[in-house]
């Protein structure tokens, strides 16, 4: 999905496919059909944008087989999906049934780490519809926190800058600019903007910037505007958005948050907690056997359209405060927008789609949501014919 920004830039909308767990190509195929297609149809969209995760042996596939990438270029184009974007956060087995930290392995530290980027990076060039300014590419902010030594900062400096060397010889080989945005999560090495200013300190930012998740920033409890004018004032370029809401509790003492909160208790992903004091606990149930006070926020995705029940709450008001900050004024910060619920196979069973069809209407539900939070601030949708000229 586009949208036209009053200064003339394409806002490109999509949702990221790491929601579901296929890892190989006709599984990835298949997911399309299954979700993003129906997704677009229920959108009413001609065109609908994918962020596609790919694990680290399919982008190796792709990236080393130009006619298999020919191929998924012809499939997209044929069923009205685009993709501008790759998640290349999670290295593989992301729907494993319990990935916590593994999430952050291997870290950019590794080898594997820049093989497997550099890979996203030139299957993304062959993606990029012609028209698309340029590609971008989400990783995580270097490591988990610990361990972490001088050492390991000089280390990956050198690691970030191979990866601008690598990706301008892909812009000079394809023609096509792919950038790698840093997306700093609770827990790592840069788990705020403060963090990121520092720890992304003379990179090179005409390929390497900051994938902006708005849940995450609503974890670190940072007020937008002054989270982007940070970034801004340090020359960080914001490559990537994904438009995410984490869970907010503002009692977490009382019995019923509490009972409320422990419904999102679950075994596969990492919900780390923050208190608005500074508190903070590296999962859900940890936060919640050490009984901080509130208010929390959590890591933890929920759909955009569909806040849960009171007691407890979404942190939409981060969301639109980044929204504005981002596309609201006069020149459009990030040109890449993506929805990022990952989490709704694991959402109290009462909320978890109950089949394909309703995991495909809840996902058109948050791209419709997000589209009309974004023609609220002045966008508008652009429509195939502007494409064709």
């Amino acid at each position: 999905m586009r949208l036209r920004h009053r200064d003339g830039q394409t806002i490109h909308l999509g949702y990221c496919t790491n929601v579901h767990a296929g890892e190989d190509l006709p599984e990835i195929v298949g997911q399309l059909d299954t979700y993003a297609v129906s997704a677009r149809r229920v959108l009413g969209a001609d065109r609908l944008g994918v962020g596609l995760w790919l694990a680290a042996p399919v982008a190796a596939q792709l990236a080393a087989d130009p006619a298999a990438l020919a191929g998924l270029r012809r499939d997209l184009d044929a069923r009205g999906l685009e993709v501008v974007t790759l998640n290349g956060f999670p290295y593989g087995a992301f729907h494993a049934p319990v990935v916590k930290h593994a999430v952050y392995r291997p870290d950019w530290l590794t080898g594997e780490r820049m093989d497997y980027t550099v890979d996203l990076a030139r299957v993304l060039a062959g993606l990029l519809p012609d028209d698309a300014a340029r590609g971008s590419v989400s990783t995580l902010p270097l490591a988990w926190r610990t361990p972490w030594t001088a050492r390991h900062r000089a280390a990956a400096g050198r690691r970030l800058a191979e990866l601008a060397d690598r990706l301008a010889a892909v812009h000079a080989r394809t023609g096509r600019l792919i950038r790698v945005g840093f997306e700093p999560e609770p827990g790592c090495v840069m788990e705020t903007t403060e963090q990121v200013v520092a720890g992304l300190s003379g990179i090179d930012t005409r390929y390497l910037g900051v994938c902006l998740d708005l849940a995450h920033l609503a974890c670190g409890w940072e007020d937008p505007g002054a989270a982007l004018a940070r970034l801004a004032g340090a020359g960080l370029p914001v490559v990537k958005v994904q438009v995410s809401a984490a869970l907010g509790a503002d009692h977490p003492e009382q019995a019923a948050t509490g009972a409320a909160l422990r419904g999102y208790a679950e075994p596969r992903f990492l919900h780390q907690t923050r208190s608005a004091a500074g508190q903070a606990a590296d999962d859900l149930p940890e936060a919640l056997d050490a009984g901080f006070p509130g208010p929390w926020r959590v890591h933890y995705h929920v759909p955009l359209h569909a806040a849960p029940q009171p007691p407890l709450h979404a942190t939409l008001d981060v969301l639109r405060g980044a929204l504005a900050g981002l596309v609201g004024g006069d020149t459009a910060v990030c040109d890449h927008l993506e929805v990022e619920t990952y989490t709704w196979n694991v959402l109290p069973p009462d909320q978890r789609p109950t089949g394909p069809d309703r995991l495909a209407e809840g996902i058109a539900a948050e791209v419709a949501f997000a589209r009309d939070e974004l023609l609220a601030l002045g966008l508008r949708e652009q429509l195939v014919r502007e494409m064709i000229q």
